[in-house]
C-alpha cells in the first residue's frame, strides 16, 4: 500500500508538471507565432511597456526553459519552484493591473485571451495551489534524494519565491509608472475608452473653425462667411447662427477670425491690424481695442488683455507679446520665450493658447517636440516635452528675391500639428508614430495625446477615428466634451472619468 501511495503521489506530481509543461509551450508558441502583436500589447500595458522589447523576449524563453525542466526526471524540482515563482509574477501583475493601474488593458492572447481578467487571475491561482501541492509531493517521492532539505527549507524556500516574485512585480510596476510618466522613452499608453465617440454632424463645408465655447454651446466661425457665426448645444443639436453686427466697409479686413469668450466675442486680423470686442447677448461690437500691434496670432485672455505672436523683430523671427488695452503701455513682449533651433521663423511656429481656467498661456511648436507655460504678464513658468523624439527641426529657410520674406525650400515633418487645452490638461494632435504602435490605428484614426501642464507630465493617447475625411482641421475641448472638425464633419467625444479625474481648474 505505501508503495502504491509514492506511485500515486508521483502520478499526481507528474501529470501537473505535464499541465504545466503544456500551458507553457502553448503560451510561448502562441506569442512567437504572433510576435509583433504580444510586443505591442506589453508596450500598452500601464505596468511593462517600458521594458516590453526584452521582457516579451525574456517570458518566452521562460516558459519554454521551465517546460523543458518538467520534462526532464532530475530537473522537476527546480522546474516546479521556477513555474511557481513565473505564475507568482503573472498573478502579481494582474492583481496590480486590478487595483492599481490607471487602467485595465486588454489580454495578452494566447488560452486566456477569452477570459476576464479576473478570470485569469483565478486560474493563475489554481495553478500556483497545483505547483505548491506538486513540490510537496515531489519531495515526499524522493526523500532520498532531497534528504539534505528539510521540511522547514522548503517551507522557507517556497515563501521566499512566492514574495520575492511579487516584489519583483512591483518593482518594475513602480519603475515603470516613473519612467512613462517623467521620462518618456517615446511610449504610448491607450487605456480602454478615455474618449467616446457621441454624435457627429455634416456642416456642409470645410471652412468652418472652432471660435470657442460659451453656456454648454459650441460656436463656429466660418473663413468663407465671416460675419456669421453657428452655434450647437453641446450634443450638436438646437442649431443657431448668429449675424456679426458692425460697418465692415471702415475697416480693409483682409483674414477675419472670431474668437468666443464668454461673456464676450472677438473680432480679429492681424494685416489690419485690428482687436474688437462685442457682447454675445446681440451679437454688436460695442468696443475697439486700440493700438494692437501687427500680429500672426492673437488669443483673448480677458475682456481687455491677449497674448499675440508677432514677427516685427530682428530678421522676421516670430516673438510673444502680451497686449493690454487698458495700461498705459498697451504692449510689452516677451522675447526670451520663444526659443529658436533654426531661423525663428518656421522652427519658433506653433500653437498659441491660452487656458483660462489655469490662467496659463501655452505655446506648442508644430516642428520639435517642446511647448511651454507662461502667465498671463508673460513670464515664463516652465518648459516640456512631448514624448516624441524630434527635439530639432528638419527646415531649410530661403530668403525671396525681395530680401524681405523667407520660406521654406523643402518641406518639414509636422510633430504636433495641433493642440487644445482645458484647465491643466494640454491635448495635442501628435503625427510621429511611438514604439509599440499599431500601423492599422494609425491609418484610421488620429492620435491625441494627453499632458498635465502642473506636474509637466504625460498621462495618456486616445484615438480620433477618420470619418470620410482624413484631414482634422481643428478640435478643442471642455470639462466634459472634446470636439473635432474633420473634412466636413464636426464629431463630438464624451470625455471620461480617466481624464476628467486629471482636470484641475485653478494655478
Amino acid at each position: 500500500m505505501k508503495k502504491l501511495n509514492l506511485h500515486s503521489k508521483k502520478a499526481i506530481a507528474d501529470i501537473i508538471c505535464l499541465l504545466y509543461t503544456i500551458l507553457f509551450v502553448y503560451a510561448a508558441v502562441s506569442k512567437l507565432l504572433n510576435f509583433e502583436n504580444f510586443e505591442v500589447q506589453l508596450g500598452q500595458s500601464p505596468l511593462l511597456s517600458i521594458y516590453a522589447s526584452w521582457i516579451s523576449w525574456l517570458v518566452i524563453s521562460i516558459e519554454l526553459l521551465i517546460a523543458a525542466a518538467l520534462l526532464v526526471p532530475k530537473l522537476q524540482s527546480i522546474g516546479l519552484y521556477a513555474a511557481l515563482g513565473l505564475m507568482t509574477m503573472f498573478s502579481a501583475y494582474i492583481f496590480i493591473i486590478l487595483n492599481f493601474s490607471s487602467f485595465i488593458p486588454c489580454s495578452c492572447g494566447g488560452i486566456l485571451e477569452k477570459m476576464s481578467w479576473n478570470m485569469h487571475l483565478i486560474f493563475n491561482c489554481i495553478f500556483i495551489v497545483l505547483a505548491l501541492f506538486a513540490i510537496v509531493l515531489e519531495k515526499q517521492t524522493n526523500i532520498n534524494a532531497t534528504a539534505s532539505i528539510t521540511g522547514t527549507r522548503t517551507v522557507k524556500l517556497t515563501i521566499g519565491i512566492i514574495v520575492g516574485s511579487i516584489l519583483i512585480v512591483f518593482a518594475l510596476f513602480l519603475s515603470s509608472e516613473n519612467i512613462i510618466h517623467h521620462n518618456n522613452p517615446f511610449i504610448r499608453t491607450y487605456p480602454n475608452h478615455p474618449a467616446e465617440f457621441s454624435n457627429t454632424i455634416d456642416l456642409k463645408h470645410h471652412s468652418y473653425y472652432i471660435a470657442g465655447f460659451a453656456n454648454n454651446r459650441i460656436y463656429l466661425g466660418n473663413y468663407q462667411y465671416p460675419m456669421y457665426v453657428l452655434s450647437l448645444d453641446q450634443n450638436l443639436k438646437n442649431k443657431k447662427l448668429d449675424k456679426l453686427h458692425f460697418d465692415a466697409k471702415k475697416i480693409p479686413f483682409q483674414s477675419i477670425t472670431i474668437s468666443v469668450r464668454e461673456p464676450y466675442f472677438y473680432l480679429s486680423d492681424g494685416n489690419v491690424p485690428v482687436l474688437l470686442r462685442g457682447d454675445m447677448k446681440n451679437w454688436t461690437i460695442t468696443r475697439e481695442l486700440n493700438s494692437v500691434p501687427y500680429f500672426t496670432r492673437i488669443v483673448p485672455i480677458d475682456s481687455s488683455m491677449a497674448v499675440f505672436r508677432s514677427n516685427n523683430s530682428k530678421k522676421l523671427a516670430n516673438v510673444l507679446g502680451i497686449y493690454n488695452a487698458d495700461a498705459e503701455q498697451k504692449t510689452t513682449y516677451s522675447r526670451e520665450l520663444l526659443q529658436s533651433r533654426n531661423d525663428g521663423i518656421f522652427d519658433t511656429d506653433g500653437t498659441l493658447l491660452y487656458s483660462e481656467a489655469a490662467k496659463k498661456i501655452v505655446c506648442l511648436y508644430y516642428y520639435r517636440n517642446e511647448f511651454m507655460t507662461a502667465e498671463k504678464n508673460g513670464k515664463l513658468i516652465t518648459r516640456g516635452h512631448t514624448i516624441d523624439t524630434i527635439s530639432h527641426p528638419n527646415l531649410k529657410v530661403s530668403l525671396l528675391r525681395d530680401g524681405k520674406q523667407y520660406a521654406m525650400s523643402t518641406p518639414s515633418f509636422v510633430v504636433n500639428a495641433n493642440a487644445a487645452v482645458v484647465g491643466n490638461l494640454l491635448f495635442v494632435h501628435s503625427r510621429v508614430k511611438g514604439r509599440y504602435e499599431n500601423k492599422k490605428l494609425w491609418d484610421k484614426s488620429f492620435i491625441i495625446d494627453v499632458y498635465d501642464l502642473k506636474n509637466n507630465t504625460y498621462l495618456l493617447s486616445f484615438p480620433l477615428f477618420h470619418t470620410s475625411s482624413k484631414v482634422l482641421n481643428s478640435f478643442a475641448a471642455t470639462d466634459t466634451h472634446l470636439y473635432a472638425i474633420i473634412g466636413n464633419d464636426l464629431m463630438v467625444y464624451e470625455l471620461k472619468k480617466i481624464i476628467k479625474n486629471e482636470m484641475k481648474f485653478n494655478n
